[in-house]
């Protein structure tokens, strides 16, 4: 039966993946051997489909299922005419169940199982990685670690199948070394460490086969978190009617640039307006104000002194944006103070605003939002920034909790908390951006993301869905600028690509 590889919205962890494979063959009656089977016709296909000149291919095999799908996939390509050779990187006898089916099925065809040797690698076409599975967790063995070395020096393309050798399927970290893939075909659904932590550099391109797995309508198959869809992006800025106005587009008001902070105000300021704001007022320090309106004419500037109040400001807008360039001294602290006094119904809060309230936690409204990078939810957890990295997902569900706010934590697979209770795993809504890329780790780039977020949450968006296409439209508009090269992308690049993605 032919299955379309598909990159579906559901990530799930590695127990809850197993929980599916077990209900398909508990509750569904689907053998085992039936879904390896499956999985590596799929596996063969997609090969084909990659490397159509390929006649040698090796095949790594391990002690468990994987290694089992391994034996299978050397089985139906040696049937249709492909050089074929296993490397058994674990003895025979080793294996169980259904892999160890899989592997006296190819040596009743006719296959050996030969000792694995690095020296085999280099002569061949495709190298399938199908050493560890979804139940490995770091660090691996001196043994495997030989082998996936083995596997990286060959230099030759590499199908990871499932995960690719030496990620941890639930966080997607790496200890030493893990297996480099050019491709990866993941089976039944998605694993989390395949988007987390260094996950994603290792994977190459990424796709599904569900080998027909359907998960149940029950609490404990609801997805761990899901991928921010780019569908999103047309229900949050439908077609615009012909009568309408700027002030039907949203009014913002963007907080910050302390003195001699002019850049980070201008960008969110011109993100909030290439995002769709019709708009949108800074307030800033009385010294940034040639620099911000001389470059940018359409942003309009409230010059805040030490004695400046700004309520009536705040009240005129739909949505606040504060912390970039804001600082950390008294003038900071006044703004911040009259921010919270007031409690707006829609709010941003970044950059030194979120180092104010590292300071003086509190729970914020529900609407709000923040948007922290490790460093700044470090501080705010009372964390380290290490910590934060090594569990992006109890971080952004701990923040949420705490704060009470829709929760950004930006970074590499950039996670969006929302819902009623993050702290519940069948419950939260929790997204995760698999766009993006390294170009955009430069200065400014939170700025643009805060504005962004800010012009479609003046447009009408809730807060976790701005947030979401906030993110996603970030990242797609870095991805388009990183076109000409990685290297060298500043954040004025991505405000360039910004508009046609906010077309739709």
């Amino acid at each position: 039966m032919h299955r379309p590889l598909n990159k579906p919205a559901a990530i799930y962890s590695a127990a809850q993946v197993r929980a599916l494979d077990a209900f398909e063959i508990g509750q569904r009656g689907v053998p085992g051997y039936t879904l390896m089977t499956r999985a590596a016709e799929g596996a063969l296909k997609l090969l084909r489909a990659r490397w159509p000149q390929a006649r040698r291919v090796t095949v790594v095999c391990g002690a468990g299922n994987n290694g089992g799908d391994g034996y299978v996939l050397a089985r139906l390509a040696q049937a249709m005419d492909l050089e074929v050779l296993a490397l058994a990187a674990v003895p025979p006898k080793k294996l169980a169940g259904d892999a160890r089916r899989a592997q006296q099925d190819w040596l009743a065809a006719g296959g050996t199982a030969h000792p694995f040797d690095d020296a085999a690698l280099p002569g061949c076409d495709v190298i399938v990685d199908a050493l560890l599975g979804t139940g490995f967790h770091p660090p691996a063995r001196p043994e495997t670690l030989a082998v996936i070395r083995a596997i990286n020096a060959a230099q030759r393309p590499v199908l990871a199948l499932d995960i690719p050798s030496g990620v941890d399927a639930d966080s997607g970290a790496v200890d030493v070394e893990a297996v480099r893939a050019e491709l990866t075909l993941c089976f039944v659904a998605f694993k989390s460490g395949l988007f987390l932590g260094a996950g994603p550099e290792h994977t190459g391109v990424l796709l599904l086969d569900d080998l027909g797995v359907v998960a149940p309508a029950q609490p404990g198959f609801a997805p761990l978190m899901c991928r921010i869809d780019e569908s999103e992006i047309a229900l949050t800025l439908p077609r615009r009617a012909r009568d309408i106005h700027k002030g039907s587009n949203g009014r913002v008001l963007i907080i910050g640039g302390g003195d001699g902070m002019p850049g980070a105000v201008r960008l969110a300021g011109v993100a909030a307006l290439r995002s769709g704001a019709g708009l949108v007022t800074v307030a800033g320090a009385a010294g940034n104000l040639v620099a911000v309106t001389a470059a940018e004419p359409e942003l309009i500037y409230l010059p805040v002194t030490a004695d400046t109040r700004i309520e009536e400001t705040l009240r005129a807008a739909n949505v606040v944006a504060v912390g970039p360039g804001l600082g950390t001294g008294e003038w900071a602290q006044r703004l911040w103070s009259q921010l919270l006094d007031l409690r707006p119904p829609a709010a941003v809060v970044d950059a030194d605003a979120l180092n104010l309230l590292a300071r003086e936690p509190r729970q914020l409204p529900a609407e709000w939002i923040i948007t922290p990078h490790p460093g700044e939810a470090a501080r705010l957890l009372g964390s380290d920034t290490r910590a934060v990295q090594a569990d992006r997902l109890g971080a952004v569900r701990a923040l949420r909790a705490r704060y009470g706010a829709v929760t950004v934590l930006k970074g590499a697979g950039t996670l969006v908390a929302s819902g009623p209770d993050a702290t519940d795993r069948d419950a939260p809504d929790l997204h995760i951006c698999d766009r993006g890329n390294p170009g955009m780790a430069t200065a400014g780039m939170g700025d643009v993301l805060t504005g962004i977020i800010a012009g479609l949450r003046a447009q009408g968006a809730d807060a976790a869905r701005a947030a979401r296409v906030g993110v996603l439209l970030h990242a797609l508009a870095g991805d388009s600028a990183a076109q000409a090269g990685q290297r060298g992308l500043i954040a004025s690049d991505v405000l360039a690509e910004l508009r046609g993605w906010v077309n739709p």
